[in-house]
């Protein structure tokens, strides 16, 4: 019997370090349901950031999360692996390609390798680290709390005076440098939606982490009592189930751009000097707009016009929402 089957036989104590950042996180999301299928029955311990920890609470097999915050020195890889040293594991997958992975008793390793990233999606490069047959999807388990934190905040707003219209999301936050597109810009986008036909009746719903409101604020102010403010508002599960009861999602090059795309709502990323060919939104209810539409080419995002975002996204509605209501 082999490794493998050993461990599938009693099931397989499996040791997942995942990304730190959110958007890196909804990416090897698949890793999981992959984890399931090689290794049925697998107790996981998740090693996750604070913020994208939630992600895990409600997936398949996963028994235990460790919170993982950055530490000065890489203290926290010191108190990490205090934590993980004394159990041997089956199985040890580590998607940052870190010493931990060889620094613990482990059956079968699956460490990432940066060698790897030559030029294809990030998806496939997690893929080609868990050895799987197909591409592993991004995937997302928003669970009953995270469904009933975002209706607390939605539905007393829509009851309040946004109205039952549809919603359409948008995150103009983005916290690597040069990824954010103009605050005002977002609220000038959200002024040309209200006068589009398109877009009568539709909401407008904000959604960001805690210190987020301040580029949030244009936009939630062109809203006016159109809009719904979920900025700040539950962590990162209750925002994926606030922007899957949304009808269209438009945001920045960031974490929850990738949240929009898994929980399957179409979706409109905004780049600006970042490979958009590779990092865009995953799925075919997806579309990218770029200060320089020229593959291999870049220019500043704020180069990117209110008029070539508001096009894109009539082209979004027009794909997803237009479609649909003429099927």
């Amino acid at each position: 019997m082999s490794d493998n089957q050993q461990a599938s036989a009693s099931g397989a104590r499996v040791l997942f370090v995942s990304p730190n950042r959110i958007g890196d996180s909804v990416i090897a999301s698949g890793i999981v349901r992959e984890i399931n299928r090689q290794w049925p029955n697998a107790r996981i311990t998740v090693a996750a950031g604070g913020p994208p920890a939630p992600f895990f609470r409600s997936a398949p097999g996963v028994e235990r999360i460790i919170v993982v915050n950055k530490g000065k020195w890489a203290s926290h890889w010191f108190r990490l692996w205090a934590e993980v040293v004394k159990q041997p594991w089956d199985v040890v997958i580590d998607t940052r390609g870190s010493a931990l992975g060889w620094l613990v008793r482990a059956g079968t390793r699956r460490i990432y390798n940066r060698g790897w990233e030559t030029g294809v999606p990030k998806v496939e490069v997690v893929s080609r680290l868990m050895q799987a047959p197909h591409s592993l999807e991004p995937e997302l388990y928003i669970d009953d709390r995270a469904q009933a934190e975002a209706a607390a905040v939605i539905d007393p707003q829509l009851a309040g005076g946004a109205g039952p219209g549809p919603v359409i999301a948008l995150a103009p936050i983005a916290h690597q440098k040069g990824k954010s597109w103009p605050a005002d810009r977002w609220g000038a986008l959200v002024e040309m939606l209200k006068a589009e036909p398109r877009f009568d009746g539709w909401r407008f719903m904000l959604v960001g982490g805690p210190g987020d409101h301040p580029p949030a604020a244009p936009a939630l102010a062109a809203a006016g009592e159109r809009g719904i403010d979920f900025v700040g508002k539950g962590d990162i599960l209750a925002s994926a189930a606030a922007i899957r009861r949304a009808a269209l999602f438009v945001g920045n090059d960031s974490g929850l751009m990738h949240v929009a795309a898994a929980a399957g709502t179409p979706t409109l990323g905004l780049f600006g000097p970042t490979e958009w060919w590779l990092y865009g939104p995953r799925g075919p209810r997806t579309r990218t707009v770029a200060s320089n539409q020229t593959r291999g080419e870049f220019a500043p995002i704020e180069d990117l016009t209110v008029e070539a975002v508001f096009a894109a996204t009539l082209d979004l509605h027009d794909a997803f929402i237009g479609a649909e209501a003429g099927a």
